[in-house]
């Protein structure tokens, strides 16, 4: 009896076993449908406080939304005071007698709000459902009578108003002319005198009278502009002339757009004499095509320059400085490294300015010098340079030089220049230095093994610095960035957010105050106004998520296991399906982006879902993990660890942290393991495929860069690696090899599905194609899906995409076929209104 009753025990703990590791075989179609784009805007709000700092103090406003409506606040950080801006039910009641349509306390919308006159009067406009008829003189002379007729169609009223913040007055104002909006060609001078632009290639000016006239009228006969420069020429102008990646223009627009107005990028000096600019002749770079199939009404060819890895037909860089008071410009000796790239800093803007008009583009200096950099083509030598403008003569501040590539952040200014702070990963950290204005090093600020971000403000009067960093606190992940302040001589070091949160920090132009957005991707985001000192002031906002949370959403998970070598921290996060159930065992997907410049794991809560939590309801366990040669804010050891091995770097850690985490958690399957990612996640899962064929069955791969010499030279000669190689007779030249997918197509084994954008101009979609030749060659099966008319990130079809890519992973990990065999995406269709029209979004 005692036999029979032990082997009954013995049966039902084999059962429980064998129940606590069913497989999960049926998708969830509705779980993921539950948490689309659209109805995520419904349930998610604010997540983050963006302060508008006022000029005449320290208060600053803001705007923050919840499932209440949207409030405005102001603060004020001295008296530790945050008082709502204006009571919303009785500045919808005052608008509405005005305007005439009903506004109330949870729906008022207010656009363009700026104070105005001191600081106890704001300015706003309220869109009204009014139709109004404008004659718009810029139209008309622009495209004639058919330009009048298409200006006289009606358009929504706008109603401007001010508000006094003392009295509660509001006040319309019926004949106020909206300040026209800065057109992208202008580029205005520190003074306002002077407006700067590009035509024919070359650099044009204009005064301030014509500028206005432009402002009305672009076409008006009557504007009087001037050439700066006469020599450009199509592929070596002074502006972008629609020859570069990314520009978008078909070759017609591009015919049609050369004698209009175009944007250069000058940088001035604060007096407004003199600006600088950079002119790159790429008269020599080789073109690149895309056609897009589903323009109108004809197909369109779209030709643009693109420098490909390895060859040597180059961009050269030249540095002009344009003398304004006597109209002239002259070429800056620059030299130092054959196809060196060069680049100019801007100043810094005053965050008290973000809501003025327009901000000058002021370069980073003073009206005597101006500061650039230089940078060799294999990326291991860059010069910090600055150029005195009355002698035209650049000189090398601080001269890096490494093994693998350099990067590089905007120095500080002290002082006017006399001293400035540099960035550096010199000793395998970076850290901040203090050099005096000659160059010549005064000493590192900050040190040990830890990785500094940003610098957040400086102090020149206490000589202070306040910065970001990551690492520094024990026991924390080492991607969570906070706030600190220093010394310039090093000394006095102090943390000035804690928390085991990922910090984001804003600072005042008077470094007194801060605010700091914090969260985790397992924390609901808050927001909290520090002093300098890293004393609280205030706490402002915690996001509502609670629709969310009603909705069914749960947080991931984080976790760290080890790499490959068994030695090396790994960080990551888990997302589960909502309905987890503890007693069955799931597939696992990966979502990869190999780097180097990032790694795609979120350390904060954020709204992209997609790819990670929308994807976990349909019946996965879905994790994302850093890897060796991924984050740039670790050691240098971590981020240069790919270099040279651009295609597997990354991959052994992806399998070895996987299987960890089997071993961990029984809940996951470790024998149905799939993979995605876009752009270079899109390449490495691919080469996941083919590199551990036994191990990942099942990729999407989207608009994957699978052949990287004919993709674009800076992510593949930086982070690979280009040799430089001087031959006897002095001539320099560039060797690049470099390990592609197509290469090994021999090796799938498992389903994969290829996708890309017909038009993208960034990833070329011969990448993907050759990848489906290779394929076809190989005797593969696999499939492809080409998105008509879409670019690098998908736009319009990213939704399409989405399912495409569930139906994928359901069928082949899962066994769940339902999705391929039904013709229609329901859920994308239950989205549309009954118009026709797409559906979500609120009202402003």
């Amino acid at each position: 009896m005692r036999k029979f009753m032990l082997l009954s025990v013995c049966m039902l703990f084999a059962f429980a076993t064998i129940a606590q590791q069913t497989p999960v075989t049926k998708a969830n179609y509705a779980l993921a449908a539950r948490f689309s784009p659209k109805k995520l805007g419904k349930m998610i709000f604010s997540t983050s406080v963006d302060p508008h700092w006022l000029k005449n103090s320290d208060k600053f406003w803001y705007m923050y939304e919840t499932t209440e409506g949207k409030k405005w606040y102001i603060v004020d950080p001295v008296k530790g005071e945050k008082k709502v801006l204006f009571d919303n039910a009785d500045l919808a009641a005052k608008i509405t007698r005005v305007v005439k349509d009903p506004f109330d306390a949870q729906n008022l919308g207010l656009d363009s709000m700026r104070f105005v006159r001191d600081e106890n009067w704001i300015q706003f406009e309220v869109k009204s459902t009014q139709d109004e008829v404008k004659k718009d003189s810029a139209t008309t002379g622009r495209r004639g009578a058919a330009g009048a007729a298409a200006a006289s169609s009606p358009a929504k009223k706008v109603f401007y108003f001010e508000y006094n913040l003392t009295t509660g007055e509001l006040i319309e104002l019926p004949d106020f002319k909206k300040p026209k909006r800065k057109p992208n060609w202008a580029n205005i001078s520190p003074d306002g005198n002077v407006i700067v632009f590009g035509k024919n290639y070359n650099v044009y000016w204009m005064d301030k009278v014509n500028y206005e006239k432009a402002l009305k009228n672009e076409n008006d006969s009557t504007i009087e502009e001037y050439a700066l420069t006469k020599d450009g020429i199509d592929g070596y102008g002074y502006y972008n002339d629609g020859n570069l990646s990314g520009s978008g223009m078909t070759d017609d627009e591009k015919e049609k757009e050369a004698k209009k107005r175009k944007p250069v990028f000058a940088l001035w000096s604060p007096d407004s004499k003199y600006f600088t600019m950079r002119r790159v002749d790429n008269r020599k770079v080789k073109n690149l095509w895309v056609i897009n199939s589903v323009a109108s009404p004809r197909p369109t060819l779209e030709t643009y320059k693109y420098w490909m890895p390895g060859e040597k037909e180059a961009p050269v860089d030249h540095l002009y400085l344009f003398d304004v008071a006597n109209k002239t410009s002259k070429e800056l000796n620059v030299s130092a490294f054959k196809d060196q790239t060069l680049g100019t800093w801007a100043a810094p803007a005053k965050v008290n300015t973000r809501d003025d008009d327009w901000r000058p583009s002021v370069w980073l200096g003073t009206k005597d010098k101006f500061y650039m950099t230089r940078t060799g083509r294999d990326q291991k030598r860059i010069d910090v340079c600055v150029v005195d403008v009355a002698t035209g003569t650049v000189k090398a501040l601080v001269e890096e030089r490494f093994n693998s590539f350099i990067e590089v952040n905007q120095i500080a200014l002290v002082n006017g220049g006399k001293e400035f702070i540099h960035w550096s990963e010199r000793d395998g950290w970076a850290h901040f230095y203090l050099y005096d204005e000659n160059g010549k090093l005064k000493n590192q600020i900050t040190t040990g093994a830890f990785h500094c971000e940003d610098i957040l403000g400086v102090d020149e009067a206490k000589r202070v610095l306040y910065f970001s960093a990551n690492g520094k606190e024990a026991g924390e992940d080492p991607y969570y960035l906070h706030a600190y302040r220093i010394n310039f001589d090093g000394t006095g070091m102090k943390l000035l957010n804690a928390g085991d949160f990922d910090h984001a920090m804003r600072m005042n132009d008077g470094n007194s105050f801060f605010i700091d957005n914090y969260s985790r991707v397992n924390t609901v985001p808050k927001s909290v106004l520090y002093n300098a000192e890293g004393k609280k002031v205030l706490d402002l906002e915690t996001a509502d998520l609670s629709s969310l949370f009603a909705a069914g959403y749960k947080f991931p998970e984080i976790f760290k296991a080890k790499a490959d070598d068994g030695i090396t921290d790994i960080y990551g996060t888990i997302y589960k399906p909502f309905d987890f159930d503890s007693t069955k065992k799931y597939p696992l997907i990966e979502y990869v982006y190999p780097g180097p410049q990032t790694e795609a794991v979120n350390k904060a809560f954020s709204r992209g879902f997609d790819r990670t939590d929308r994807l976990a309801q349909m019946g996965f366990i879905v994790i994302t993990l850093g890897n060796r040669g991924g984050h740039p804010a670790r050691s240098k050891w971590y981020h240069n660890f790919g270099y040279g091995n651009l295609r597997d770097y990354g991959l052994a850690d992806k399998k070895a942290v996987a299987e960890q985490l089997a071993d961990r958690y029984k809940y996951i399957d470790i024998n149905r393991v799939g993979i995605h990612g876009h752009s270079g996640g899109g390449f490495m899962s691919t080469a996941a495929m083919l590199v551990y064929p036994d191990f990942f069955k099942v990729a999407v791969s989207s608009a994957g860069n699978h052949d990287n010499s004919v993709y674009n030279r800076w992510w593949s000669e930086q982070h690979h690696g280009v040799k430089e190689v001087i031959s006897d007779k002095g001539d320099t030249s560039f060797l690049y090899s470099i390990e592609k997918n197509p290469d090994i197509a021999k090796n799938l084994k498992g389903k994969l599905m290829l996708s890309h954008g017909d038009i993208d101009n960034n990833v070329h979609p011969a990448n993907t194609i050759r990848m489906a030749n290779a394929l076809i060659r190989a005797n593969k099966r696999f499939d492809l899906v080409v998105l008509p008319g879409q670019r690098h990130g998908y736009g319009d079809m990213t939704e399409y995409f989405f399912w495409r890519q569930a139906d994928y992973f359901a069928e082949h990990l899962l066994g769940d076929k339902t999705g391929r065999t039904e013709t229609d995406i329901e859920e994308m269709n239950k989205e549309v209104e009954q118009n026709g029209r797409a559906g979500g979004g609120r009202r402003n």
